[in-house]
C-alpha cells in the first residue's frame, strides 16, 4: 500500500508566488518524493479563470504525486480535511496606502480564514501565513480558530533567513550552503533583526563564526541588516513586481522542515506565538530561532544576547505590539 494522499490548500493560488510555489510541492520537494498530493486551490472570485488556467497547467504536468487538483473560491471547499495550508493571498500594498490601511484590510481576511479553518481542517493542520502583514495575519488567524493549537499556525521569516545567509554566504565568497543559523528575529517588516551573531560559515573546510569569518562589525551591523530588511523594495523596484520565486521557495522551506525536522545542531526561523522567550511580550507572533522534532517547534533558547542586538529585538516587538492592537481593533 502507497502512502496516503496529504490534503494541501494553496490560497491566492492564481497569483505570481502561488505560480512558482505549486510546481514545487508537485514535484515533491516539500513533503517528499514519494507523497501523495491532493492541492486544493484557493482564490478569489475575479481570479478564477486565471485559476482554471493554474489547475490546467497542472494537470498538464503530468506529474506522479499529483492525484486531484481543485480550483475554488469557497474557502469551506479549500479547506476541508487538509493536513496543510499555505495562506499567500492577501491584499497587497498599493500606492498611497499605508500600513496601517493594508493591515486593516488583509486581518479582515484572515479572520474569515481562521474561521472556516476551525470549522472544516483537520484539527492537526500546519497553517504557514505568507500574505503580509504576516505575523500579525497569522495571529489573527489563530484567534479565530480556537479549536487548534497556536503552536499549528506559523509567519513565513525563512525568506528573510534565506537574504541573510546568502549575503554572508556572497560576502565570504562561499557557496550558500557553507553558511548556518542565521537568525531572524521579530516582525517580518523593515523592522526585523537580521542576527548572525550566532551563525557559522565554512571557510576553508572549517566552521567558524560568522563574526569571526567575516571580521567586519561595521558592515555586520550596518549594511548586512538594512540590505535584508528593504531586499523586498529592492526587488520591487528591479523588476516591477514583489518577490515570486524567492518567496515560493522560502514557504517550501519552512513548510518541510516542519514537517520533516530541523537537522541536529541546526535551526530555522519561524514566526510563532511568543512565549515571553528572550523578552519578548506574550502571545505576539514573532520570529524566532527553532528546532523542528516530529512536526513540532521548539524555540532555541539560552542564546546570548548583547545591548545592540537587545534594542534591535525591542524595537521589532514593539511594532507587533502596536500592530496587534489596531488588529484586534480592525476585527472587533
Amino acid at each position: 500500500m502507497g502512502k496516503a494522499p496529504l490534503r494541501v490548500c494553496v490560497t491566492g493560488a492564481a497569483g505570481q508566488i502561488g505560480y512558482s510555489l505549486l510546481f514545487q510541492l508537485a514535484e515533491g520537494n516539500v513533503f517528499g518524493p514519494d507523497q501523495p498530493l491532493v492541492l486544493l486551490l484557493l482564490d478569489i472570485q475575479p481570479c478564477l479563470p486565471a485559476l482554471d488556467g493554474v489547475v490546467m497547467e497542472l494537470r498538464d504536468c503530468a506529474l506522479p504525486l499529483i492525484q486531484e487538483v481543485v480550483g475554488t473560491a469557497d474557502p469551506l471547499v479549500a479547506f476541508k480535511d487538509i493536513d496543510a495550508a499555505f495562506l499567500v493571498g492577501a491584499m497587497p500594498r498599493r500606492e498611497g496606502m499605508e500600513r496601517k490601511d493594508l493591515l486593516a484590510a488583509n486581518v479582515k481576511i484572515f479572520k474569515q480564514q481562521g474561521e472556516a479553518i476551525d470549522k472544516v481542517a483537520k484539527k492537526s493542520v500546519k497553517v504557514l501565513v505568507v500574505g503580509n502583514p504576516a505575523n500579525t495575519n497569522a495571529l489573527i488567524c489563530a484567534k479565530y480558530a480556537p479549536s487548534i493549537p497556536r503552536a499549528n499556525f506559523s509567519a513565513m521569516t525563512r525568506l528573510d533567513q534565506n537574504r541573510s545567509q546568502a549575503q554572508i554566504a556572497a560576502k565570504l565568497g562561499v557557496p550558500n550552503s557553507a553558511v548556518r543559523n542565521c537568525i531572524i528575529w521579530g516582525n517580518h517588516s523593515s523592522t526585523q533583526y537580521p542576527d548572525v551573531a550566532h551563525a557559522e560559515a565554512e571557510v576553508n573546510g572549517t566552521w567558524t563564526p560568522v563574526p569571526k569569518a567575516v571580521g567586519d562589525d561595521q558592515y555586520l551591523k550596518g549594511e548586512f541588516i538594512t540590505t535584508v530588511q528593504k531586499r523586498g523594495a529592492a526587488i520591487i523596484a528591479a523588476r516591477k513586481l514583489s518577490s515570486a520565486m524567492s518567496a515560493a521557495k522560502a514557504a517550501c522551506d519552512h513548510m518541510h522542515d516542519w514537517f520533516a525536522g530541523t537537522p541536529a545542531g541546526r535551526w530555522v526561523s519561524m514566526g510563532v506565538v511568543s512565549d515571553g522567550s528572550y523578552g519578548t511580550p506574550e502571545g505576539i507572533v514573532y520570529s524566532f530561532p527553532v528546532n523542528i522534532t516530529d512536526g513540532a517547534w521548539k524555540i532555541v533558547q539560552g542564546l546570548s544576547v548583547d545591548e545592540f542586538a537587545r534594542g534591535k529585538m525591542d524595537a521589532t516587538a514593539k511594532e507587533l505590539c502596536e500592530e496587534r492592537e489596531e488588529a484586534i481593533a480592525a476585527c472587533a
